[in-house]
């Protein structure tokens, strides 16, 4: 995948039978504060679909939009949407120096989508992307394995652990289900 994104954290969660998606509002520009409220995950296609995405403000606005666009064109199949969005992501001379990723999911898959054409399903339905995903990943992995909370609940603890550690990250937090 492409370098370090030190813009956000997202974390999505798949666990008993429900799949939820959280991010923080920062918007940071260098090391500067300038929002504290942004809203980066998202339903999508007749609220079928959770986005959440990390990186430079407008790169992750432009690559949600064409996501959306592809799940419309794909009627909202998943796993075609994430693939041709990276490799047009991949293919374009503009699209690629945007500096991005995505967390993507639905009901029974989730997915992370990069820039070089990644397009990666974890083996344990856990995401964790931006500068304080391996936080939020980590506590996530632990509240799986070691509370009875449901999705909603972990992807909230889990942006809390990651709020405290990563200075690109702040406890307002967005959070979407299925």
């Amino acid at each position: 995948m492409s370098g370090a994104v030190r813009a956000t954290t997202v974390v999505c969660v798949r666990h008993r039978g429900q799949v939820a998606i959280a991010a923080d509002g920062q918007v940071s520009i260098g090391q500067t504060i300038v929002k504290a409220n942004a809203r980066k995950v998202q339903k999508l296609y007749h609220d079928r679909v959770l986005s959440g995405f990390a990186g430079t403000a407008a790169d992750a606005f432009t690559l949600n939009e064409r996501f959306a666009g592809k799940l419309e064109e794909y009627r909202g199949n998943l796993s075609r949407a994430a693939v041709e969005l990276a490799k047009e992501w991949r293919s374009d001379r503009v699209l690629r120096r945007l500096e991005a990723l995505l967390a993507v999911a639905d009901r029974e898959r989730s997915f992370i989508v990069s820039g070089t054409g990644d397009v990666i399903e974890p083996d344990d339905g856990l995401i964790g992307i931006g500068s304080g995903g391996p936080f939020a990943l980590a506590a996530a992995r632990a509240l799986v394995g070691h509370s009875d909370l449901d999705a909603k609940a972990i992807v909230t603890e889990a942006m809390r652990v990651a709020a405290g550690i990563c200075v690109y990250t702040n406890d307002h937090v967005t959070v979407e289900t299925l």
